[in-house]
């Protein structure tokens, strides 16, 4: 079935191509030609997207192994990791991993607390929680994906019956883009002293998982910010989002020279269509343009403009709000002091392309008696909706 997705998608691709030329060139027999088999292929499109997201959310909501079940898996993940073999994640596991940050396979193995084998994380092993309000999606054994979207809707057009009659009526047809979503590679290293190898094979593998996953979610945290950081990406992300025409998919405003008192506002008013505000919107930025915001003052009583309340369950995220505006944040480093963005994350998606792998290795850094935890899989992602994302530029 995810076959006849990706046949399909590519087929619509080259419709809409043959469209857009037929109706360059004139020819209406062609382009209404080419129109109705995009929307046959549109329906059944949508059927199998469909199937494949209700497949997706019921592996989703699948519980994780718990008791013996989960006690036995890591026992023999453990003892592969322990011989040296190589460990893979399926979808499900990998998607509960990199968004969650509690990235243990189960509750239900006891952690170790013994000295010399407990790691200490700290602030550090804060993660940003841009990842878990993206939408994720299982492109295994896919090439690339083609997600087409609409640029501009149909319009409808209107005149005087008398002036109208026996004459063309104009065109009012939409514009489709197509953003493609494409694999790339992402390879984490972390280190542990080697002292790790003392656990039983079950807390072992409860440790190594957990180190794996967070280096992956905190890599991928940044892949959908800034995509890939090439000039040609082959992962896009939030603030360079582009269509297979290389027009960009996200809208952009300037903010001024500075944060100041109306910098949010026009954020906020920037998203959306001219008839509406954006839903379910929220803001990301780094905390050093949280502070700046936190430190604007009225001018004659110098209180605070703004109210920011952080998520006491995730310090990563929170609210602000100035007695009428209420904007949902996510802190992420990677968007850098001179951008803010703002938009429902879920018009971005997440492309998984196969299994997550990790393998331990101690030869890496032998002399300092640490072990290498190697982790490798293949991601993508784009926005999927016209102006789903707003990036706002400071200075």
């Amino acid at each position: 079935m995810r076959q006849r997705l990706i046949d399909l998608c590519n087929q619509r691709a080259a419709q809409i191509a043959a469209a857009e030329a037929a109706l360059a060139a004139g020819n209406t027999a062609d382009y209404d030609s080419a129109m109705t088999q995009i929307q046959n292929m549109n329906s059944e499109i949508d059927r199998i997207q469909n199937l494949l997201r209700e497949q997706e959310r019921q592996m989703a909501n699948q519980p994780a192994p718990s008791g013996a079940e989960a006690r036995d898996m890591a026992e023999e993940r453990g003892a592969a990791l322990l011989r040296g073999d190589r460990v893979t994640f399926n979808f499900a596991e990998v998607r509960r991993g990199i968004q969650n940050a509690t990235t243990l396979a189960t509750g239900t193995i006891v952690q170790p607390t013994g000295s010399g084998t407990d790691v200490r994380e700290g602030h550090n092993a804060v993660v940003s929680s841009v990842v878990d309000q993206v939408y994720v999606t299982d492109l295994t054994g896919m090439g690339a994906f083609l997600e087409p979207y609409v640029i501009e809707d149909t319009k409808a057009n209107a005149g005087k019956v008398e002036a109208l009659a026996g004459t063309a009526r104009a065109e009012s047809d939409p514009k489709f883009g197509v953003a493609e979503i494409k694999p790339y590679e992402v390879n984490t290293t972390s280190f542990v002293d080697r002292n790790i190898a003392r656990l039983s094979p079950a807390n072992y593998y409860a440790r190594v998982q957990a180190m794996a996953m967070r280096a992956l979610r905190r890599k991928v945290a940044g892949l959908i910010v800034n995509g890939d950081g090439a000039s040609s990406p082959t992962m896009f992300g939030l603030t360079n989002a582009k269509n297979k025409a290389g027009e960009a998919i996200f809208a952009s405003q300037a903010l001024g020279a500075a944060i100041d008192p109306t910098t949010l506002d026009d954020l906020y008013f920037a998203y959306g269509s001219s008839e509406a505000c954006g839903a379910n919107a929220r803001l990301l930025l780094t905390k050093a343009n949280l502070k700046a915001i936190g430190k604007l003052r009225g001018t004659n009583e110098k209180q605070r403009l703004f109210k920011i309340t952080p998520d006491a369950a995730n310090p990563n995220t929170g609210i602000i709000s100035d007695g009428g505006l209420v904007l949902p944040y996510t802190l992420v480093s990677d968007i850098g002091d001179a951008t803010l963005g703002y938009g429902d994350l879920m018009n971005y998606e997440l492309g998984l392309f196969g299994e997550y792998s990790i393998r331990v290795d101690e030869s890496v850094k032998a002399v300092e008696r640490m072990t290498a935890i190697l982790g490798d899989v293949f991601v993508g992602g784009n926005l999927i909706v016209d102006k789903g994302f707003v990036v706002g530029t400071i200075g």
